[in-house]
């Protein structure tokens, strides 16, 4: 089962499971601080494994049988992360680092105009965002519209798929004017 198929809820159960804890996480952190949602968190999985350890040992000396430990499944499954694995994902983020970095000095150094002036209009907007919202609230917020984003587009992909068309060439216009109005500013092509 991958990411697609979650946001998409392939399997109902599975993808209901992923959203729900993630946002009773996400809903716990904004509550209480996150030393206090990883205590509370351990301190219920450990009353249901201790509980069920003790269960199934009373139901063993009763029975007389010699089942073992519960757990010995995931005890002897190893859990840990493979080098190669680690390496893979660490050059991917490496990666992706090297290139926010680069486009970051591109659009601070103000390499071209309009870019830089795209990027300052959209800082100048989160401003106003991060005024209105904390961080936590956003992530909130982004879980919600990654696990319903997927399945109204998918359901509704022609009337989204017009009206974006026409907020983006209407978007593009007003660029262009823009564009042609600030003396230096060469056009994008395409």
């Amino acid at each position: 089962l991958d990411l697609v198929d979650l946001l998409y809820w392939r399997d109902l159960q599975r993808t209901g499971v992923v959203f729900g804890a993630s946002l009773f996480l996400l809903l716990s952190l904004s509550v209480c601080s996150i030393i206090s949602v990883i205590s509370y968190v351990a301190l219920a999985l450990l009353s249901v494994t201790i509980s069920f350890r003790i269960y199934k040992g009373i139901l063993q000396a009763v029975q007389k049988s010699e089942d073992g430990h519960p757990f010995k499944m995931y005890l002897d499954k190893d859990f840990g992360i493979s080098s190669e694995l680690a390496h893979k994902y660490g050059d991917t983020a490496l990666a992706h680092f090297n290139s926010l970095i680069k486009e970051l000095r591109r659009l601070f150094l103000v390499e071209d105009l309009v870019d830089s002036l795209k990027f300052a209009v959209l800082m100048w907007i989160l401003t106003y965002v991060g005024a209105l919202f904390n961080g936590l609230t956003l992530l909130i917020l982004g879980l919600i519209g990654a696990f319903s984003w997927p399945v109204i587009y998918e359901k509704h992909q022609a009337q989204i798929d017009h009206y974006y068309g026409l907020v983006n060439k209407q978007i593009k216009d007003v660029f262009g004017k823009i564009q042609a109005k600030i003396p230096g500013a060469k056009p994008k092509t395409e």
